[in-house]
């Protein structure tokens, strides 16, 4: 896998991060709870999920 190739997959986990952030927070979830949950879905600490929040909010991934 090329450098490129990894570049895009982690783009593309992140944004699948952010789409199901923002669908557990539209389902009615806290903030801070919808981090949480997330974070243990994917794997990732709740630092990383607030990360990847503001890369898609500043970036206006979809869902926005």
């Amino acid at each position: 896998m090329t450098d490129s190739t990894s570049e895009a997959t982690s783009e593309a986990r992140r944004r699948d991060v952010f789409s199901r952030l923002v669908e557990v927070q539209d389902g009615g979830a806290s903030v801070v709870e919808s981090r949480q949950l997330i974070a243990q879905q994917f794997d990732i600490s709740v630092d990383d999920v607030l990360t990847i929040e503001r890369e898609g909010i500043s970036s206006r991934w979809p869902p926005l």
